[in-house]
C-alpha cells in the first residue's frame, strides 16, 4: 500500500508503551495518536520525561522487546510496525527511516572514520562496493555544508566542531534517501547560529526529498521555525495538537499555556514577567489521577466537581485541532484572554 492524500505517511494510533521496573509499571506513553504526511513536519513538544523520545525510538524499533508492553498501531506507509520482525525493521532503518539523535559525540564511534561510519550505512543497505560508498559519504557530507568533504570523509569524530557532528549526524540519516526522518533534540547543546544553520540545512532537504520530519524538542522557539503542525505531550499523553499557528497564536490546554508563559516574546511588551509552570512534571510510574497536569494546573479548581483530579479529560479533536481540558471552550476563551493580549 502506498501513501495517499487519505493515507498519511506514518500513522500513529492509540499507541501505549509500558516498561516494567522493580518498582512497578512505567507508562512512558499511554494512548497516543498522530500523523505525518510528506513534505511535513511534526514538531512534538513537552518536558523532559513526557514521553516524547520514547514514542520515536519506538516507531524506529529501538525498545528492549523483553520489558516493555507495546500497544496499539504504527502504519509506515501502510505497513505496520509494531508486528514487523527485526529483521525487516533492519531494513527499514536507515533506508526507509532514520533518526538523527541529541548527542552526535556520543552516537559516532570514537574508532571509525566519519567517511567509514556514512559509508557503511550506504553499504549495508544498497550493496554498494566500498569506493561507492566513500563517494557516497563525500557527497552527503558537501550536501549537508561540511567544507572540503573530499579531506574531512577521513577525519574522526573528535577532529569536528559540534556543529559538523551534528551535520555529519544527518548525512548520515539521509545518506540512504529516508522518507521518514525523525530529528531527537537535534539542536541541543548547539550555539543559536549554529541551531540556525542546522534548521535551515534540514528544511533544505525536505524541500529537495520530500522528506516526512518528526522533529522532538522541549524549544517552542525551535518549532515555531521548523514545524507545520505541533503535538503537546505531558506525562505520556498528547494534550494539544493542531498546526503551529493555531497551537502557538492560541494555546486550548492551560499546559500549553503555562509552556509559552515560560517563554520571552520578542515582538510583544518587554515588561512582561515570564511565567514558569510550578511544581514537577509527574511520575510515570504513579501518575497523578484523571489529567495528569492538575497538580500544576492554576486553573483546576474553576472545573466544577473535581473533574481534574477523577476523570481523564478527552482529547477532542474537531478538523485537526484536538486539546484534553475539562475546561469549557468559553472559559478557556476568558481565562486565556489576558495571554493573548500581552503577546500580540
Amino acid at each position: 500500500m502506498t501513501s495517499t492524500d487519505q493515507q498519511p505517511f506514518l500513522s500513529v494510533r492509540d499507541l501505549k508503551v509500558h516498561f516494567s521496573t522493580e518498582d512497578g509499571i512505567v507508562k512512558a506513553v499511554d494512548g497516543l495518536s498522530f500523523d505525518v504526511e510528506k513534505g511535513k513536519t511534526l514538531g512534538i513538544v513537552g518536558e523532559s520525561g513526557s514521553g516524547k523520545s520514547v514514542t520515536n525510538l519506538t516507531i524506529l524499533g529501538l525498545h528492549d522487546r523483553d520489558r516493555t508492553a507495546i500497544d496499539g498501531e504504527i502504519l509506515l506507509d501502510g505497513k505496520e510496525l509494531l508486528t514487523a520482525t527485526e529483521r525487516e525493521l533492519e531494513r527499514l532503518r536507515g533506508n526507509k527511516m532514520a533518526m538523527i539523535f541529541q548527542d552526535a559525540l556520543a552516537s559516532l564511534s570514537p574508532f571509525h572514520t566519519i567517511g567509514k561510519q556514512i559509508g557503511e550505512t550506504y553499504r549495508k543497505h544498497t550493496g554498494a562496493s566500498k569506493k561507492e560508498a566513500r563517494a557516497r559519504a563525500i557527497e552527503m557530507l558537501r550536501r549537508v555544508g561540511i567544507p572540503q568533504p573530499d579531506m574531512r570523509v577521513d577525519d574522526y569524530p573528535h577532529q569536528f566542531s559540534g556543529g559538523m557532528r551534528q551535520r555529519a549526524m544527518i548525512a548520515m540519516a539521509l545518506v540512504c534517501d529516508p522518507e521518514l526522518l525523525i530529528a531527537d533534540e537535534p539542536t541541543t547543546a548547539l550555539d543559536v547560529t549554529v541551531q540556525a544553520q542546522i534548521m535551515d540545512l534540514l528544511k533544505d532537504l525536505q524541500r529537495e526529498f520530500g522528506t516526512a520530519i518528526v522533529f522532538i524538542t522541549h524549544d517552542l522557539g525551535v518549532i515555531a521555525d521548523v514545524a507545520d503542525d505541533v503535538l503537546v505531550m505531558y506525562g505520556g499523553r498528547c494534550v494539544e495538537r493542531g498546526t503551529k499557528k493555531e497551537v502557538l497564536r492560541a494555546p486550548q490546554h492551560p499546559y500549553t499555556l503555562g509552556l509559552m508563559s515560560s517563554m520571552p516574546s520578542l515582538d510583544g511588551p518587554v515588561d512582561v514577567p515570564l511565567s514558569p509552570i510550578p511544581g514537577s512534571p509527574p511520575s510515570l510510574l504513579n501518575p497523578p489521577s484523571g489529567c495528569r497536569f492538575h497538580p500544576r494546573c492554576t486553573f483546576a479548581e474553576k472545573v466544577a466537581g473535581g473533574l481534574c483530579s477523577s476523570e481523564r479529560p478527552a482529547l477532542e479533536v474537531v478538523a485537526g485541532r484536538g486539546s484534553a481540558c475539562h475546561l469549557s471552550i468559553g472559559q478557556r476563551q476568558e481565562f486565556f484572554a489576558d495571554f493573548a493580549a500581552s503577546r500580540h
